[in-house]
């Protein structure tokens, strides 16, 4: 009898590496989803679990390396999903010198990575990283076979891992996907979170700065339906991607957060919230009913052709205040070419129709799109400044691995980051794709000076300033002007 721990889930951290000096105070601090999952999942079949969030605990390399040591579990897995698609790549730079330093503190370790990075290159990573083994595909089911093959049983039975035999590298059939996602996929692992450390984005709670925490994310799906040029969702899920969870079980989750952890922000991490109208409809309902409804702040993705005006209301009384709308570009040429097909005066249109239902609006733009050049890139930002969303997020376009851009980019020989967290909209050494018209560092340029253009603006100060008070608009004009050191763009900054 042992009471050696079975699985240790390790989030990485490395927010310093990606946001620079945003990391201290505008960035949110998410509790991680598939740490969640996974620990959920291995737990009801008889394994001991435990979460190590070194993230949020702000735990050093060294640190996390030594404290993985001492406790020896039988399997550690680093598990790269991020808490959005892009992110797993970007996280992949602090993943691997946690990796590196496990394996030097505790070299006999048996250490897993997994994530959403790892299924786009699993064999890559496998010989790359200072693993023993790597997942192609979401994750739970790989690690709960792998817990029970280990130390000796036969590996190529276990769906989804990546190993090797010699110099001989396995890349095994990917697990099925998960059908039972309340049964086996309900994530009910918060007790072995850190969930007084977990903070809201600074925009969430323009008006009530104070009001980032307590905070958590919850999701109601997995996957995307679409095929967007410039995402990489569904690298982990392979085909028959797009699950949702039941809508009793997602609301049971919020009632849960609500009520034993003090939670009223909330992030839905749906890459689609706004899509299936009764899947929708049945979670607000039952939201709206509740007796805490108005005092939650809860904000979800949506695209503008899939978000219903008769909805509005009911969102908003379930208490929706923000939507994320994929804008992307402002030429149609452009959302064309990365399959977002509708017209301008349908984004203008929803936008005010979603305002006027009392839910702020986040605009989310891309500058160097494949068919993007210098008049088209600011046809974007005059959208923006139009639309004069209450915030806007301006991302340059990056191949991330697992995303046809990705593909293209590596048959065309096109130039990508020399590290993962180059793949960070936000770093030091930050390198976006060239286009068929500009180079990587107009288009960077472009991004960092639509950034303080837009926040600078009076016409959005003063709509800020209406909407949620003074306070935020002097928080606002100070994010403004905190200007990103970039490689790229020769700035004499080092990097931190």
């Amino acid at each position: 009898m042992t009471n050696q721990l079975d699985l240790l889930l390790i989030n990485p951290g490395g927010r310093e590496k990606i946001y620079q000096q945003l990391a201290g105070g505008l960035t949110a601090i998410e509790p991680p989803l598939w740490c969640r999952l996974i620990a959920g999942y291995v737990l009801d079949r008889g394994f001991s679990v435990d979460i190590v969030d070194s993230e949020a605990l702000d735990i050093g390399i060294d640190a996390l390396a030594q404290m993985v040591a001492a406790r020896a579990p039988r399997l550690a897995a680093m598990v790269v999903f991020g808490h959005q698609p892009s992110a797993s790549t970007q996280q992949m730079a602090a993943a691997s010198e946690a990796c590196a330093a496990i394996k030097q503190a505790a070299p006999e370790q048996p250490l897993i990575i997994l994530g959403g990075h790892v299924s786009a290159l699993p064999e890559r990573t496998l010989n790359e990283e200072a693993v023993d083994y790597a997942c192609n595909g979401e994750g739970p089911v790989t690690v709960h076979q792998l817990l029970e093959a280990l130390p000796d049983s036969d590996l190529g039975a276990v769906a989804g891992l990546v190993w090797r035999d010699g110099d001989t590298v396995h890349n095994n059939l990917p697990a099925p996907l998960i059908t039972d996602m309340d049964g086996d996929l309900h994530g009910n692992a918060w007790h072995l979170l850190p969930m007084d450390r977990y903070r809201a984005h600074n925009w969430q709670c323009f008006g009530d700065l104070g009001a980032r925490q307590p905070y958590a994310s919850i999701y109601t799906s997995l996957g995307c339906p679409f095929r967007c040029s410039f995402c990489c969702i569904n690298a982990p899920f392979g085909t028959n991607r797009y699950r949702m969870r039941g809508p009793d079980a997602v609301v049971a989750e919020i009632d849960l957060l609500y009520r034993q952890f003090g939670v009223r922000t909330i992030k839905i991490i749906d890459e689609m919230f706004v899509l299936n109208d009764r899947h929708v409809r049945e979670i607000c309902q039952r939201l709206a009913a509740k007796p805490y409804a108005s005092e939650l702040n809860i904000w979800a993705y949506a695209r503008v052709d899939t978000v219903k005006p008769e909805m509005l209301g009911l969102l908003r009384k379930a208490g929706l205040r923000w939507l994320a709308l994929g804008i992307e570009s402002g030429s149609a040429h452009v959302r064309d070419g990365a399959d977002k097909s509708f017209s301008q005066d349908d984004i203008r249109e929803i936008v005010r129709r979603i305002q006027k239902a009392g839910i702020n609006v986040i605009g989310n733009y891309i500058f160097g799109l494949p068919d993007d050049d210098m008049t088209t890139m600011r046809e974007t930002l005059d959208l923006a400044l139009e639309l004069n969303c209450e915030f806007a997020n301006f991302y340059s376009a990056m191949a991330y691995p697992g995303s046809p851009l990705y593909t293209q980019a590596v048959e065309s020989g096109l130039a990508l980051p020399e590290s993962w967290s180059g793949y960070s909209q936000h770093s030091y050494d930050c390198h976006p794709l060239l286009t068929d018209h500009i180079g990587a560092d107009t288009v960077l340029r472009f991004r960092d000076d639509a950034f303080h253009e837009y926040f600078a603006a009076k016409r959005y100060l003063d709509m800020a300033t209406q909407k949620f008070g003074v306070e935020t608009r002097i928080h606002i004009e100070k994010m403004a002007a905190d200007r990103l050191p970039r490689a790229l763009l020769g700035d004499p900054n080092t990097a931190p």
